[in-house]
């Protein structure tokens, strides 16, 4: 589970069910986070709410401060709800690049010590 997550709110209040929302929907991106960074992750949640014409535009911005790197995105739309929603989406496409760079490199070096290890082994039982 992610360990931090800051929220704030600028024009705008914060109810317990927004919060909740949040806090629910960037826990759910655990799962798409190496599990040996899954310890470090902080993450920082922006709402805002402004009226422009009288329209009313909400916006919710999310950046991931990972090992070694930072993941952000931002939506704007009428609805807050729909907005953390679209973040969402967008951050598990990025999460999942993130996580294929990180842990494929690991798996192949892996994979070479295994074959490295069984290599070795073969001309031993040969001699047998």
């Amino acid at each position: 589970m992610i360990k931090r997550i800051d929220i704030s709110a600028v024009h705008t209040s914060l109810t317990k069910e927004l919060h909740r929302y949040i806090t629910k929907k960037i826990s759910s991106l655990d799962k798409y986070i190496p599990k040996d960074a899954r310890g470090s992750v902080h993450a920082e949640v922006i709402v805002k709410e402004v009226i422009i014409k009288s329209k009313k535009q909400c916006t919710c911005e999310v950046i991931l401060h990972l090992p070694g790197e930072n993941v952000a995105a931002k939506e704007s739309t009428m609805n807050m709800f729909a907005a953390i929603d679209i973040v969402q989406e967008k951050l598990k496409v990025q999460l999942k690049k993130y996580k294929e760079r990180h842990t494929s490199h690991r798996s192949s070096q892996k994979d070479s010590l295994v074959g490295d290890f069984i290599a070795k082994i073969r001309p031993m039982r040969r001699h047998r």
